[in-house]
């Protein structure tokens, strides 16, 4: 198990990503130290129980923190490694009605279940079970303006983006655009499809263990993810079109701003290889008050393989 220097309890779980709130730590980047942020789904146990959204007290989707990152100022980068997701022994599968792709099959009565965890694996049905993919729904630093929602939408300097590459081994790029950035992480999944048609994936409490490192001067869009394999650039806008618009260009940049390509190479290597996807289904814009699950813009994805880099 991961050694964790600084833990942050879910009893520091925040309903928004605020520079006006007390920071949970102040932390110095770049020491090597770990922080462990443990995340709370007490929200989906009390809903199981009542099977109505309306009479349930807990917080939906709170983050925990913030973190005040000494020295970060806005136009850095705040570099967050993830090094490990230690997952508690149940998560939950939720149909909240009028929510997610399937809202309409689902019908207007809650459904839940309960999916136990152990030993790596999730037991999706009696007869069906699959690996952990353990990941960080919710991440981001605090915004400039107005507090960011931990729910929807998505901003440029994160959020409830539910992406599937926020796994351990992974490097999360976050903007700061406040003194001290405001770190908040929440919304642990133990397995999630790419695109969550349901809106809420196999969600599970646990802790996400990570380091913090600043990258000073390097201001970017959105939010970038640094895999093992690939380089994910996130669009975040409306409409749809207008978010694969943004992620392109923040790659063609890379590729001939950062990495010094020619701009015809990088536009000849993008259209073979570079792949574009969903993320997931929190959308750019504040939603609709009387249709408050229904995505106003989108988040998406944009890969690129870092073979190329090497060539």
């Amino acid at each position: 198990m991961t050694h964790i220097d600084h833990f942050l309890g879910k009893e520091y779980g925040r309903t928004s990503f605020d520079a006006g709130i007390t920071p949970a730590l102040r932390i110095q980047p770049g020491t090597g130290q770990t922080i462990g942020f443990e995340t709370d789904d007490a929200l989906y146990a009390e809903l199981h129980d009542k099977k109505d959204l309306s009479q349930c007290e807990s917080t939906i989707n709170p983050v925990t923190g913030p973190v005040y990152v000494e020295g970060a100022q806005p136009g850095d980068t705040l570099k967050v490694t993830i090094r490990d997701i230690q997952l508690k022994e149940y998560g939950w599968s939720v149909s909240l009605p009028g929510s997610g792709a399937l809202a309409s099959r689902m019908g207007e009565d809650v459904f839940s279940r309960q999916i136990p965890i152990e030993d790596g694996v999730v037991k999706l049905t009696e007869n069906l079970s699959a690996g952990v993919r353990p990941m960080i729904g919710c991440i981001g630093t605090a915004p400039a303006g107005q507090p960011g929602s931990t729910i929807m939408p998505s901003f440029p300097s994160g959020g409830n983006m539910d992406l599937t590459d926020a796994k351990p081994g992974s490097i999360v790029y976050l903007p700061v655009e406040v003194e001290g950035a405001y770190l908040s992480i929440g919304d642990i999944h133990a397995i999630m499809a790419r695109g969550e048609s349901s809106f809420v994936a196999i969600e599970a409490e646990g802790v996400a263990v990570v380091e913090v490192d600043l990258v000073k001067g390097k201001k970017i869009r959105a939010p970038r993810i640094e895999t093992a394999d690939e380089w994910c650039f996130i669009g975040i806008d409306n409409p749809v079109q207008q978010s694969i618009t943004n992620g392109y260009e923040d790659m063609f940049d890379f590729l001939t701003i950062d990495n010094g390509w020619d701009e015809g190479d990088a536009y000849v290597v993008m259209s073979a290889l570079a792949h574009s996807e969903l993320g997931g289904p929190t959308g750019s814009e504040n939603p609709d008050p009387l249709h408050p699950f229904n995505a106003v813009g989108a988040v998406t994805v944009h890969r690129l393989p870092k073979s190329v880099l090497e060539a």
